[in-house]
């Protein structure tokens, strides 16, 4: 598949999902890897927590997951809340998910160029080191954006 950065490209995988796996969700109120994913279940989408930390307790309505294979259901997008060097560590974790997610998302500040190709290779939409939040707002509700 593609690695998507363009406006329309980031806006048509907002307007298409309906899951958002996110991988390093958190329990604080105050982390992004908490309040982007609630922005997004208030906004429709159906949010799955997975951070083996939490597993167990509920975010969003679900269970946290300890590991994305471990979800019982298809996945749009796995939105990722981890550093960067730590993104090869969860390659294989990704690739496990039966079926593959469409499109792996990571978030603002995250990026390694490798992992994208490898993902992008197994057919997955990859786009990096953007805010999910941000560009929901943006591309979604800004008065620009909504139809007269």
């Amino acid at each position: 598949m593609a690695i998507l950065s363009s406006p329309e490209e980031i806006k048509h995988v907002l307007l298409t999902t309906r899951t958002i796996a996110v991988l390093g969700a958190h329990i604080k109120e105050a982390k992004a890897a908490y309040y982007v994913p609630k922005y997004m279940a208030t906004n429709g989408y159906e949010i799955f927590p997975v951070n083996p930390v939490f597993a167990g307790q509920e975010l969003f309505g679900k269970k946290v997951s300890e590991r994305l294979e471990s979800l019982n259901s298809p996945i749009d997008v796995v939105n990722v809340f981890r550093r960067s060097e730590a993104l090869a560590e969860h390659l294989d974790e990704i690739l496990a998910m039966n079926p593959l997610a469409k499109v792996v998302w990571f978030q603002l500040g995250i990026r390694d160029d490798l992992v994208a190709k490898q993902l992008s290779a197994k057919g997955i939409d990859v786009i990096q080191d953007r805010c999910m939040l941000v560009d929901h707002q943006y591309l979604l509700t800004a008065p620009s954006n909504k139809k007269s």
